[in-house]
């Protein structure tokens, strides 16, 4: 067995892939480490240039797009490394951030996840943290959560100096044990994009293991490029998603009152977009772009919430 696992999943976004990889193979030959790279159904030759540019790398192609779950389940079941580190394309590693989490994993034999923390490219923090779903988290501002309850709540607005055991991280970045793995589960395929890693570190919880944040390994992050090119149905993604948890985990009752919920707050958000928007004769973009966002999921919802029109 190999020290480490190192899966990347890849839509369309080339050059970030590539500067990803980049930054791991300066180092790679020091370690017995391997890089698996999904690609789901890009075409923007993303598999041709990773085939030159990296041939050392396990390529595993994908013909469409199959969601995160199932593709880093692909690579997972083919990996032979002890930790996993699952990996977003639009990350940049700093130095020594891969051997800092698994010095800690090796130091803390009942972790399961250990998460870094992400950084955009000025080097300023990006939350890393994430409390699992409840009717707080989705129904009521977080920053004002972690603002008013930060021991219950952390975020980027505290400053941990050392390693600090969390619900969740978030998954651009995090290291995950075998033996956990093996125990638990793969991830979820129910969730297509979104909150997978959070239900996985809520089974592992679960299961007695626990989840780290660990400041000291830092990454640059370069957020949300694949759900960017389709933001209204990476929107109806996350709701899906945010549903899914609730379905599985909190039961019908929770379910059912976050579905009442979020469709007010829709609908109040809605409304105070066309206000905005007649005010200023439609002549702010950003605004525009938030109305027909709204109007896009108030839709998703009227037609009962249906796959087709997320980017499943």
């Amino acid at each position: 067995m190999i020290s480490l696992s190192i899966i990347i999943v890849n839509w369309n976004t080339k050059d970030d892939l590539l500067n990803c990889m980049e930054s791991l193979f300066q180092k790679r030959e020091e370690h017995s480490w391997e890089i698996l790279v999904v690609d789901n159904g890009s075409i923007d030759g993303s598999e041709e240039a990773v085939r030159a540019e990296f041939p050392e790398a396990i390529l595993i192609h994908n013909s469409l797009n199959l969601g995160y779950a199932r593709a880093n389940n692909q690579a997972l079941k083919l990996s032979r490394g002890r930790y996993f580190l699952l990996l977003n394309p639009d990350t940049r590693l700093k130095q020594g951030s891969i051997e800092t989490l698994m010095a800690f994993m090796d130091s803390y034999p009942t972790a399961s996840v250990a998460g870094v923390q992400l950084l955009n490219s000025d080097g300023s923090k990006q939350n890393s943290i994430a409390n699992f779903p409840s009717m707080a988290t989705e129904l009521l501002n977080k920053s004002l959560l972690r603002w008013f309850f930060p021991k219950t709540f952390p975020g980027k607005g505290r400053d941990y100096r050392d390693p600090v055991e969390v619900d969740s991280v978030i998954g651009a970045c995090m290291m995950v044990r075998r033996a956990a793995m093996e125990q638990v589960g793969l991830l979820d395929e129910d969730y297509f994009l979104f909150l997978e890693e959070t239900d996985w570190c809520y089974r592992m919880k679960k299961a007695g293991w626990k989840v780290y944040h660990v400041p000291q390994a830092e990454v640059y992050h370069f957020q949300g490029k694949s759900a960017e090119k389709d933001k209204k149905r990476a929107k109806v993604e996350y709701y899906h998603s945010r549903y899914q948890f609730f379905k599985k985990n909190r039961g019908f009752r929770q379910w059912f009152v976050l579905l009442i919920g979020l469709l007010i707050k829709l609908g109040f958000e809605f409304l105070s977009m066309v206000i905005a928007c007649i005010l200023t004769g439609f002549a702010v973009k950003k605004w525009r772009i938030k109305l027909a966002t709204y109007a896009y999921l108030l839709w998703w919802h009227l037609k009962g919430c249906p796959e087709g029109m997320g980017l499943k």
